[in-house]
């Protein structure tokens, strides 16, 4: 769908397409030659600044997830079910009033009983990708943790390419080398430099469990895209929290009763999970935003500056010195997010929902395009 004019696209039109892959009118009056190109005037544009910053924001909020993770590992608290389980149940209080709000109790009842899988599906990956991310900072160090992380990119590119049929320009593969050439900087220099945060406790163990995280989070990346471009965000997310808390509540019963059992819970720790908490929420909220307005492979490219972030961290809370080539690579990955969004990205093949041909969900769609075209300003 193409943008006109004085039209501003909602976020929560279910069917909105992505709008990366149009070029916005510049207003731009030769203020830059640039500007005025099909392809670079996009990098002029508010829809341009609004992904980059939404992307950088939650690249801090993945930093903040990092340290509080991190304090907990060594409070003793290493209860990843249960921090995922509180994030879940989080995402279900808030999102769905709403959800019921907007559809009515009947309405929410039939989505459930015709989309539940799919959400059940969906929170299953996710679940087990928090578990095994979470479980990796207990063995294993945070350059490995650096370098395996980066794995969930090239995995989101190939599911896009695979299951969404998104073709990708050269540039944009140049760009997801240069975003990851940013981060091998940033290894390379810890390693020189003898520098990390914790020593690895369980190497293998840890490595292990940080490459199935990232291949569960790519997973996920990639299905929840292909869910927002379908339905309403706060459905999405609503579900997710719904489905979140049944599956991570049953995982914790059978795998962290003892675990629970035996932490000695202070002031402080309670504190930073309630931190986790708050951050994970606006993580989860924010994301799916930015898969609506750019694609899982951007969301990805954008969390690899949360590195950088976490060496932010080090040097004011442990005062750590910053190797002179940190700010280069963080330099470097934002230049590949920008190279990134010159060429506009394919449209994903997202087919109709299958439901449409059932009366009761044809009448609930048309109830939320009306409520939500209330928003849309022409």
């Amino acid at each position: 769908m193409s943008k006109e004019p004085g039209v501003q696209l909602d976020i929560n039109e279910p069917n909105t397409e992505n709008i990366t892959t149009t070029t916005p009118n510049s207003t731009n009056n030769g203020c830059c030659p640039l500007a005025k190109n099909k392809y670079f005037s996009y990098l002029f544009s508010k829809d341009f600044i609004l992904i980059l910053l939404l992307g950088q924001f939650l690249s801090f909020c993945i930093t903040c997830t990092i340290v509080t993770s991190g304090k907990l590992a060594e409070y003793n608290v290493i209860v990843p079910t249960t921090q995922s389980l509180l994030t879940y149940v989080g995402l279900f209080i808030i999102y769905t009033p709403i959800n019921i709000y907007k559809k009515g109790f009947r309405g929410y009842f039939d989505m459930i009983k015709t989309r539940w899988w799919k959400y059940l599906i969906l929170s299953i990956i996710d679940v087990e990708g928090n578990y095994f991310s979470v479980k990796a900072y207990a063995y294993t160090s945070l350059l490995s943790i650096m370098l395996l992380d980066a794995w969930s990119t090239p995995c989101v590119v190939i599911l896009l390419i695979i299951f969404l049929k998104v073709k990708f320009h050269w540039s944009q593969y140049l760009a997801v080398l240069i975003c990851l050439g940013g981060i091998a900087v940033i290894i390379a220099s810890d390693f020189i430099g003898g520098m990390d945060m914790h020593s690895a406790t369980k190497p293998v163990v840890g490595d292990i469990f940080c490459l199935l995280s990232a291949t569960f989070y790519a997973i996920s990346n990639v299905t929840e895209e292909y869910f927002v471009r379908q339905r309403p965000l706060y459905e999405v997310i609503g579900q997710m929290g719904f489905y979140g808390t049944i599956i991570s509540g049953i995982q914790l019963a059978a795998l962290e009763r003892n675990e629970l059992a035996n932490i000695e819970w202070t002031g402080s720790a309670v504190g930073v999970l309630i931190a986790y908490t708050i951050v994970m929420i606006c993580f989860y909220t924010g994301a799916p935003i930015l898969f609506r307005l750019s694609s899982a492979a951007f969301f990805n490219l954008s969390l690899l500056t949360s590195d950088f972030y976490s060496l932010i961290f080090t040097v004011y809370l442990f005062h750590e010195k910053v190797y002179r080539l940190y700010p280069i690579a963080y330099v470097g990955t934002l230049v590949g997010l920008i190279i990134y969004n010159i060429y506009p990205a394919t449209k994903p093949r997202v087919q109709e929902n299958k439901d449409n041909n059932n009366d009761e969900h044809n009448k609930e769609v048309k109830g939320e395009k009306d409520v939500e075209a209330n928003e849309i300003v022409q």
